[in-house]
Formats: structure tokens, sequence, C-alpha cells
């Protein structure tokens, strides 16, 4: 009688991604791998899209903002290495001591001869002898930290509204700094940091809604009462930049990068809008059109592909932590990341009026690396602490040497 044999099916692509993501460290290297490929990215296109007006503005050379860019990596991997490495427990107490060093570094600014606008309107930096800080960079990951040590603290009581009370003074206080500083962008990235963290604590969503109305209200009226704004505003909505010699051209710089980059780009180091049409903003607030320009539609989903995996890395990691502090601190620093992504990328391409907020890892600037590369580092601690990836480190901690033992022919 002749057998029947079967051919069992071999894995397929989405079986073994499933199996991949159910890996113990999986969200660690989700994290990881699409910082670093950002970073390295984002290095790249300073190094690009800086090039003219650095040229322009430090003496010819073309170099000097990618310079600096590199410095602020290197200063920055370290620490970011250290504080990936730190424990719950470490997390919170760093938490406080971030919070308190960026509040006073951001009350720093308002002491004479130390703030400074850098020629750009908004009194945000601190000048330092040869380094230059904006102390709200690092405010948004003190915010971040604080809040969810806070709430770590608090979490048999977060249902009495009273014992909200320290956390909403301490966000007015940062939010109040940051808008003192003319810095409406960051205002609103703070904003976000506020509702998202209130939202994953579990606020009712009658609060929640009031809150929001509160803040919506005060946007308005900081518009309107500023007449730079309400240029920006107005060129948006009526599309008639071109018509107002008072409103800025960048945004529609940018649909030109955007739409004369196609689906490959001109090639790294090949725009032409950076040459003039983007000014200051083809290293910052638009470097997303120059990404578009030069590296084609290929470039600009490549960005957006790693922004995805970021999040939804952070998001998981959110869901997964069985402490509710390593569950604010994720989710509230991937709404950080995501929130200004997605503001910067709206702005470049013309669906958001001009706020000036960098691109996450890509657009020029120091501070911002710097607190985005520890905000990173933060997500990689957390990672270490889902319930599958502790016990899996703390098996491998554990596990003694293996034995060498050698075996001899007695030639028997």
């Amino acid at each position: 009688m002749a057998s029947r044999s079967t051919v069992r099916p071999g894995p397929t692509r989405w079986t073994m991604i499933g199996d991949a993501l159910a890996r113990p460290m999986a969200s660690w290297y989700l994290v990881l791998v699409s910082a670093v490929l950002l970073v390295g990215l984002g290095a790249l296109m300073v190094l690009s899209s800086s090039s003219v007006y650095s040229q322009a503005v430090n003496k010819g050379d073309p170099y000097y903002i990618a310079e600096r860019q590199l410095i602020f990596l290197v200063m920055g991997l370290p620490i970011a290495w250290w504080l990936s490495r730190q424990k719950e427990r470490m997390l919170k107490v760093l938490g406080w001591v971030a919070f308190i060093g960026s509040l006073l570094l951001l009350l720093a600014i308002f002491v004479p001869g130390l703030g400074s606008d850098a020629g750009k309107g908004n009194l945000a930096w601190l000048d330092l002898g040869p380094v230059r800080l904006q102390p709200s960079e690092f405010a948004k990951l003190g915010l971040v930290m604080w809040s969810a040590a806070v709430v770590g603290t608090k979490q048999k009581v977060l249902d009495r509204p009273r014992e909200l009370l320290p956390l909403l003074v301490g966000f007015l206080t940062v939010e109040i700094l940051v808008l003192a500083q003319k810095d409406l962008g960051t205002g609103l990235v703070v904003g976000a940091i506020i509702f998202s963290i209130l939202f994953v604590i579990g606020i009712p969503v009658r609060m929640l809604g009031a809150l929001l109305g509160l803040a919506m209200t005060g946007v308005l009226a900081l518009v309107v009462t500023s007449p730079n704004r309400m240029i920006r505003i107005s060129a948006f909505i009526t599309g008639n930049a071109a018509d107002d010699p008072n409103a800025s051209q960048q945004p529609m710089s940018a649909i030109y990068a955007l739409a004369s980059g196609g689906w490959w780009g001109r090639g790294l180091g090949g725009s032409r809008q950076k040459w003039g049409g983007l000014n200051d903003g083809a290293q910052n607030d638009f470097v997303f059109a120059v990404i578009g320009e030069e590296l084609g539609l290929l470039g600009t989903l490549t960005v957006l592909f790693l922004f995805a995996v970021l999040g939804y890395a952070g998001f998981r990691i959110a869901m997964r932590a069985d402490s509710l502090h390593i569950r604010v601190l994720a989710a509230g620093t991937t709404s950080w990341i995501m929130f200004q992504a997605l503001v910067n990328i709206g702005v470049a391409m013309k669906m958001l009026p001009v706020v000036g907020v960098p691109l996450p890892f890509i657009s020029a600037g120091g501070s911002a690396l710097m607190a985005n590369l520890f905000a990173v580092a933060v997500l990689l601690a957390c990672a270490r602490q889902e319930p599958a990836a502790r016990k899996a480190l703390a098996r491998k901690a554990g596990e003694p040497r293996p034995k060498v033992t050698t075996v001899v022919d007695g030639g028997r």
C-alpha cells in the first residue's frame, strides 16, 4: 500500500515578520534601527541643505552648520547610550533632575546678557560663549520624564482631581515660559505633550475637551494679537503670499522643491530652492522639502516610513508596559516626536501654516538633535522594561558561562 506524503508549506513573509516582532527585544531593535537611520539621514541632509546658507553667513564656509551639528551629535551619543541603560528607578530620579534643570535654563533666558533671539525674533536661545543652547528643546523631554515620575507615584489616587493639580501647575509653568519667549511653535508641541499624557492617564473626556477648548482659545488670542502670525495665517488661508511683500515665500518655494523632485530627485546636493527661495529654512523648517527635491518621492516616503516604524515601536512599548510610569514615559515621548514630525512635514507640504518647529533628527540645530537623542535613549530604556524583555535580560545576565571540557581519546 503506497504511503501518502504531505508537503507542509514553508513560512510566509508575514509569518516571519510576526515571529520577529514576537521576540522579547523586538521593540528595542525597532526603535534603535529607525532612530539610527533617521539620525544618519539627518546628518547627510544638514550637510547638503545648509551649505548655501552657511557659506553666505559664515565667511564662505559651507560646512560650518554641518560641523556644529556633528559636534553636538558626538557630544550627545555617549550621554544617550548611558541613559538608554538606566532602570525605572533611576529614570524617575532623572525626571526630576531634567525638569528642574530645564526650568532653570528657561528662566536664564530672561537674564540680561544671556538670552538671545539668534536673529529669528524669538527670545529662545542661551548664549554661553562658543555654545548656543535652546532650552525649550530640553524642556520637552524634562516635562515628559517629570510627568511620568509624578504619575508613577500617584497611580492609586489619580481618580481624585486635586491630585492632578501639581501636574497641571508644572505643565502651565513650562507652557508660560515657552510662550513668553514668543515661540508659539514650541508652545504647540508642549501642549500636545500635555494632552497626550492626560489622555494616557485616563482623564475624563469632558475635562479633556474643556482644556482643549481653553487651549484653542489661547492660541487664537496669541495669533490675533501678533501681526507677524496674522500675516502667516492670512497667507496660508488665502494662498496669496506672492502678492504680499510681507509674507514669507518659503512655503511656495517648498512646494516648488517637492514638485521638481520627481520620483528619484535631482540628486544629493542638487537642490535649487536652497539657493534663495528657502533661505534659512532649507536646513530647518523646510528640510523635508529639500529631501523631496534632492531624493525625490522615494526619499520622502523613506522618511515617513522610518517615523512610522519609530511611532509604532514607541506606542507598542507603552501598550506592553506593566508600569504606569513606563507607559506614560513611552507614550509621552513618542507623541512628542510624532506630533512635531507631522507639523513640520505638514508645513513643508503647505498643509499647515508656518509655525517654526524642526523635523526631529533631521533639521539643523544642536539642542534639538541632543534632545531627540535623549528621547530615543529613554524609549530604549523603556523597551528594556517590557515584561518579556526584562525577563530575557535577567535570564541572560544570570546565565553561567559554559564550561570548556576536553575529551581525550584513550586510544582503546
